[in-house]
């Protein structure tokens, strides 16, 4: 379980950090205000998604979408 919980940090911390970086990218390059913002949602709707598939990894039977 301790091993379970590290890797779920890792994850957690490397996926916050690709949208974070993609975050950043988005205001950095400049994008028209439109695109900016429909960009940003999707990275946030993808960071959540994501952060939901790992969490569902601690139901028993390994969640509905990566089984283990």
């Amino acid at each position: 379980m301790i091993e379970s919980l590290l890797w779920l940090v890792i994850y957690v911390l490397v996926i916050g950090a690709i949208c974070w970086l993609l975050w950043w990218l988005i205001g950095f390059v400049g994008l028209p205000e439109p695109f900016a913002k429909i960009a940003r949602g999707i990275v946030a709707v993808v960071a959540v998604i994501l952060l939901i598939v790992l969490l569902l990894q601690f139901l028993p039977g390994g969640g509905p979408i990566l089984r283990r």
